[in-house]
């Protein structure tokens, strides 16, 4: 366990809790690799929950009884959890410190999952999804809030690509994950890993993730003062252009996820496990890309390369809508360019985030709340559309390219990325001794 140095300043308010504050000028490499490594874990278990179960939505459909729209419902019913779930638990963070929110968050996760095994019907499903996601939000929230207390400028997109690396694992072990367990158990036993999971997790977060945001630097338990953070943060145009951005570029991939499973394996023939080997591909693309962000943040600005990804990424989804309503170039023609998308994605959404909260140190929980209400609200609403589209690849490519069309027109029209001002310089305020 990490040794912890305390503020010479700080009050005796620490000592009368069980939190000690980090503190410090620099972070040693080893202590940044272990503590990205920790919150690369924790973060996992949004994507995790999100797509360990694609593989087995054809088999839960019929199952349940209910149509491919239906199950796609219980998708949806996880990220809007997942939206809501951060709206609550980010000012609550901001008041509570990181630490507490975090082991409730997972505890309802475990819950939730627990009782996803018994559900009778697609209805209860989906409710149950819905209260899994809110506990899931804990830790998608506090995750970027504890990066937002240690980094910011450059230093955070840096960190954030690193912590994406390691939270983009999840993605490529997920559906094959999924795929493993349908070998020798029915969709069922998928949530039973999720609880065994989410339990791991607890003592993950209870052992190896320290205190970030030390009571002094706490906002008062007000509604009122949440409620004002919320206005400024709204009437802020850069930031909400951002948030935006990145909310479509995550549409685009959440109606991958949504519309995956049907296209790949109902109209291309993929058993379970090639639609797992098919899934992972395309995300070890994205992580490709995540850590290729961090190299060309040495010579590029966060700005530079965000316009550059949306532009690839709406020309790579233009191609893939031609070729999907086509059917030219049959599967190949389909995953090419979607591979090509989720890179650009890879570039995208470090970067829009980096800049979002660059300027909102000061309520990082909050900002990073509304940045995952959004990203995961609009996802929740891409995911529904492509089912009702229908199951094929032209629904599901329609639904992408739309998406990152609508981030770059947002970023050219209201960010406007030449007025954005420039990085601030590598800033690591706080240490672990």
């Amino acid at each position: 366990m990490t040794t912890l140095a305390r503020r010479p300043d700080e009050s005796a308010t620490a000592d009368a809790g069980t939190e000690t504050a980090i503190s410090g000028e620099q972070l040693g490499r080893w202590q940044r690799i272990r503590l990205i490594l920790v919150l690369g874990t924790l973060i996992a278990i949004g994507p995790l929950t999100i797509d360990m179960y694609l593989p087995a939505l054809p088999a839960i459909s019929d199952d349940l009884r209910t149509t491919a729209a239906g199950v796609q419902l219980t998708l949806t019913g996880t990220l809007a959890g997942l939206a809501i779930g951060q709206l609550i638990i980010g000012p609550l963070s901001d008041v509570l410190g990181r630490r507490r929110p975090l082991l409730l968050g997972m505890a309802l996760h475990v819950l939730a999952s627990v009782f996803c095994v018994v559900a009778p019907d697609v209805a209860v499903l989906g409710t149950l999804r819905v209260v899994q996601g809110l506990g899931a939000a804990a830790a998608a929230v506090i995750a970027m809030a504890v990066v937002r207390d240690l980094f910011s400028g450059l230093a955070f997109a840096r960190v954030l690509s690193r912590l994406l690396l390691v939270m983009g694992v999840a993605p490529v072990l997920a559906p094959t994950l999924g795929s493993a367990l349908l070998n020798w158990t029915q969709w069922r036993g998928v949530f039973v890993a999720l609880a065994v999971l989410g339990l791991g997790l607890i003592a993950i977060t209870a052992f190896g993730l320290p205190e970030t945001l030390p009571p002094r630097r706490r906002r008062a338990a007000r509604i009122g003062d949440t409620l004002r953070v919320y206005g400024s943060l709204l009437a802020d145009r850069t930031f909400i252009g951002l948030v935006l951005v990145a909310g479509f570029a995550m549409a685009a991939l959440f109606a991958y996820v949504a519309g995956s499973s049907f296209v790949l394996q109902d109209q291309y023939g993929l058993d379970e496990q090639e639609f797992g080997i098919a899934f992972g591909a395309g995300a070890a693309g994205m992580i490709t890309a995540t850590q290729l962000n961090v190299r060309l943040l040495r010579r590029y600005s966060p700005q530079q390369i965000l316009l550059g990804s949306l532009v690839a990424g709406t020309a790579a989804g233009t191609l893939l809508l031609g070729f999907a309503a086509t059917n030219v170039g049959g599967l190949a023609g389909v995953l090419i360019p979607l591979w090509a998308v989720l890179a650009a994605s890879g570039f995208a959404l470090p970067n829009a985030p980096a800049l979002a909260l660059a300027g909102h140190g000061e309520a990082a929980g909050t900002a990073s709340a509304l940045l995952g209400a959004v990203q995961f609200g609009v996802g929740a609403v891409a995911a529904p559309v492509v089912g009702l589209l229908g199951t094929g690849s032209t629904a599901m490519a329609s639904v992408i390219t739309g998406g990152m069309l609508c981030s770059l027109f947002i970023l050219l029209v209201v960010v406007r990325p030449g007025r954005l001002p420039a990085p601030e310089p590598d800033v690591v305020p706080v240490n672990v001794h």
